[in-house]
């Protein structure tokens, strides 16, 4: 059995990396900080997935240009302004990494770059050069808090994370930051997270195992159903824990590839936990689907479903909601077989089986649905197959925190 501890440090516990945040002016808090920077020692091995959104924010296409090639040594990112949809986008993108390059002495197309925060609102990149060169001096190997500060929005807590195992006798490590409360919805759906690992990883190895662990992650995870034009991951991979490369699907490559899952599905439950306004995290797992695209589909379903997170946060059994979802999701699965719990901490409570009603106790119900973190079990009965999803209650707050966010 894998032995994978957490540890202190977020993107810093990786050997080699340095990090930090400051407040540049672009968020309209006086003294949040709003500007953030994650950098190796030394170049690396980059893999990235974006959003799947046709209306993509400018910060996305300079990334991928400069991931093109697999290699990269930083990330900037600012909060406050998505840089999306806005006069001069793709040049103050390309002018940020220039400023950062220049301040760091690297390349600047070794430079990833995000933004998050208003779409349409044109980014000035007067921020970016008066306050990079500060940040570039301010960063360290024990910054990752005020970099998890600094990409936040709308998010109430922050989202770090840091992980410690073993890989062919030697200790590696993994950590990241990440941000995502509102506009979250499976498609990479606003969030960003950011992965540092000291693993030594081929770039063409790296990338195609980032997409297979995100479509069992992050692209599980719905707050309220809309993809941003921000979304992205980034890992670096700057090999210093000097293990033999991975370049193949051997045992090093699963070792790996579970550590990572492990660090991805804390932070999609954390995003989806911190879901604007919410008050509660529910974890839907399918099984007994005939394949993963089908557990998928319905898990995702019932997790978007504004009917069923309406009655989540009203502690409400209605669970027709739940078989609902899954009829209109798209995928094939025969009704008349379908059981339905739900559980939490006070208990579970069957609900369905067999596509029909059981009788309950409402008392009970009301008493395992009031936890803050809820469970809906949906068994199939056709396969071996299934699929986690994550996702919050429907509230009041959501409505107000997004019918005033520009103001």
């Amino acid at each position: 059995m894998q032995n994978i501890n957490n540890i202190p440090g977020g993107v810093c516990a990786p050997k080699g990396f340095r990090a930090g945040g400051l407040h540049s002016g672009i968020a309209k808090s006086k003294d949040k900080k709003d500007l953030a920077l994650i950098v190796s020692d030394t170049n690396c091995s980059a893999a990235a997935v974006y959003t799947k959104n046709v209306v993509r924010a400018a910060p996305l296409e300079v990334t991928r240009q400069h991931l093109h090639n697999g290699t990269a040594q930083a990330v900037v990112c600012n909060s406050g302004n998505a840089n999306a949809c806005a006069a001069g986008g793709e040049e103050t993108a390309i002018e940020t990494c220039k400023l950062a390059a220049e301040a760091l002495g690297i390349s600047a197309e070794d430079i990833a770059v995000a933004s998050t925060g208003v779409i349409g609102v044109p980014l000035s990149v007067e921020p970016f050069r008066a306050n990079l060169p500060k940040l570039a001096e301010l960063i360290n190997y024990d910054g990752s808090d005020d970099c998890a500060a600094a990409i936040m929005t709308t998010d109430l807590l922050k989202k770090e994370i840091a992980v410690e195992f073993n890989l062919g006798g030697k200790t590696c490590r993994i950590g990241a930051v990440a941000k995502g409360s509102g506009m979250i919805h499976p498609n990479m759906g606003t969030m960003l997270g950011f992965i540092t690992t000291d693993v030594n990883i081929a770039p063409d190895i790296l990338q195609p195992m980032l997409l297979e662990i995100v479509e069992d992650t992050f692209n599980m995870v719905s707050v309220d159903g809309d993809t941003s034009t921000n979304d992205m991951v980034v890992v670096l991979a700057n090999g210093l824990a000097e293990n033999k490369q991975i370049s193949g699907k051997d045992n090093g490559y699963r070792t790996f590839a579970n550590a990572l899952t492990e660090v991805c599905v804390y932070l999609s439950r954390m995003i989806a936990k911190d879901g604007e306004g919410a008050t509660k995290l529910l974890e839907c797992v399918v099984s007994g689907a005939v394949d993963d695209n089908t557990a998928r589909l319905l898990a995702k379903s019932v997790i978007s479903s504004s009917l069923f997170k309406a009655a989540m946060y009203g502690a409400d059994a209605n669970w027709g909601r739940v078989l609902c979802a899954m009829g209109y999701s798209g995928a094939e699965f025969d009704p008349s077989t379908v059981s339905v719990s739900f559980q939490s901490e006070t208990g579970a409570l069957d609900v369905c089986k067999n596509g029909k009603g059981v009788p309950f106790s409402e008392d009970k119900a009301k008493q395992v649905l009031s936890a803050p973190e809820i469970k809906i079990l949906i068994s199939l009965g056709e396969g071996d197959k299934c699929a986690t999803a994550w996702g919050c209650d429907l509230t009041y707050d959501y409505v107000k925190i997004n019918g005033d966010y520009r103001s």
